[in-house]
């Protein structure tokens, strides 16, 4: 493997690290970068696999980071009995249950979805309807007071709902699962901080469960080339997202998301208009 395949694969986990967390479609982002910039001699199916499991360098930072918030054995420091927190084991079922609808419609229509929409077209529109989107919630909500401030005060129609709104990052790539989530989560009356940590809390079943799928579909016939780059992105990926979330969720103390939103809608017009880009 040469130098430049090398910072291809650093370019590609320094893309995933960034656009995983920010609400402005990761899987968007990695489309139009294989557009102008892929792997020598690598497999069709390592494409595939590569646009999926490479978010598990960036899932792994989620863990790190909120470590204490989401394992739910304790142990007392002066029996050294082991225990259990209710309150995070009840997360995760919150959790599971708000990734049950994405979690069928994947299963069942994966290849189809992939066929249909995995394009730099339906990734423009879909940057731009959830950009737009993005501006008229914050817009609406300005000055109001959040209703749910904690994960722990997420209650299971909110959940619930919030993961109706995963399935439409789930079918249409370019809208952003962590997007969907915090758009959804927003208009539910949840703050920002709140919604953005369910959010990566959401982001470890899905993305694991989606990476497992992909490799017992496709199996782990690859070439050494190619699982070197794919180890190469899954670290970047890990390393840029540990400060990304940090970024985030102190950009949100202060800001709302319309930034994002006008950003979103930018992308989404110079893509529709870069005709090279479209196929």
């Amino acid at each position: 493997m040469n130098i430049i395949e090398i910072l291809k694969a650093i370019l590609f986990g320094l893309v995933e690290g960034v656009t995983e967390w920010l609400p402005i479609s990761s899987t968007g982002h990695m489309i139009l970068l294989e557009q102008v910039c892929w792997f020598n001699n690598v497999s069709e199916a390592f494409r595939e696999m590569f646009e999926v499991v490479i978010q598990l360098g960036a899932i792994l930072a989620v863990v790190v980071i909120f470590w204490k918030k989401i394992w739910p054995l304790t142990r007392n420091k002066k029996s050294g009995k082991i225990g259990f927190s209710m309150p995070i084991i009840m997360l995760w079922v919150k959790i599971i249950i708000a990734c049950i609808p994405a979690a069928i419609i994947g299963l069942a229509f994966d290849d189809k979805i992939n066929e249909l929409f995995y394009n730099p077209v339906c990734v423009a529109i879909a940057l731009i309807v959830v950009g737009i989107a993005f501006i008229l919630v914050e817009s609406m909500r300005a000055g109001k007071k959040a209703t749910i401030r904690s994960i722990y005060k997420l209650d299971y129609k909110t959940v619930v709902f919030i993961g109706i709104f995963q399935v439409i990052a789930a079918v249409f790539p370019g809208t952003s699962r962590s997007g969907a989530t915090i758009l959804g989560a927003l208009m539910l009356g949840v703050s920002r901080k709140t919604a953005a940590e369910f959010t990566f809390f959401l982001a470890i079943p899905v993305m694991f469960g989606a990476s497992l799928l992909k490799l017992v579909k496709l199996g782990f016939a690859f070439t050494g080339a190619e699982m070197a780059v794919l180890g190469i992105a899954m670290v970047v990926a890990f390393l840029v997202s540990l400060a990304i979330i940090k970024f985030l969720l102190g950009f949100i103390r202060k800001h709302s998301f319309k930034g994002f939103g006008w950003y979103r809608i930018v992308l989404g017009l110079i893509v529709l208009g870069a005709g090279f880009l479209i196929k």
